[in-house]
């Protein structure tokens, strides 16, 4: 480990739950849900908590899809490309987003840690096509200017918040 981890908040996490292996999704939920993703550094210290081996643990954490070994954004936006958005316009949407924050395919994640851009298959909202939503909060009807209006609105919310925002 190049710089010192702080695990006191995956102790407080370690707290709520039996050390046993029947816990492993759920510790690993919370750490996820604090963290927004599993940093490298949990997973020997979390095996040892709970008495499993360190490779069955980051087989866990690996394959189920909703867990992340990559570091998210404050705000994660998630785009929905399922058959109803894509065909009424997504795809202009995830550019829009992609060209604001000079992210691409395979870059996911602001280098300020401020804005994550995630591609999904649904979001359970095909009546409101096309579909974003940010942290969970849904965006109905969304186009490409509308968009960047929700990335305006996050960008004058971070500067009122006296963070530095470089995307």
């Amino acid at each position: 480990m190049a710089k010192s981890f702080d695990f006191s908040v995956v102790d407080e996490i370690l707290e709520r739950h039996p050390k046993n292996s029947l816990s492993t999704i759920a510790i690993l939920q919370d750490i996820q849900e604090y963290y927004h993703y599993l940093p490298r550094e949990i997973f020997p210290y979390v095996a040892k908590a709970i008495g499993i081996g360190e490779a069955r643990l980051y087989g866990v954490a690996t394959f189920y899809e909703n867990f992340s070994l990559e570091a998210k954004g404050k705000y994660v936006i998630r785009c929905c490309d399922g058959t109803a958005c894509h065909v009424r316009g997504s795809q202009p949407i995830l550019q829009c987003l992609y060209d604001e924050l000079g992210l691409s395919e395979t870059k996911h994640t602001t280098d300020d840690l401020n804005f994550t851009v995630e591609t999904v298959s649904c979001l359970g909202a095909c009546g409101l096509a096309p579909v974003m939503t940010v942290n969970g909060e849904t965006h109905p009807s969304m186009t490409p200017d509308k968009a960047k209006e929700v990335i305006d609105e996050i960008r004058a919310s971070l500067k009122q918040d006296g963070e530095e925002e470089t995307a």
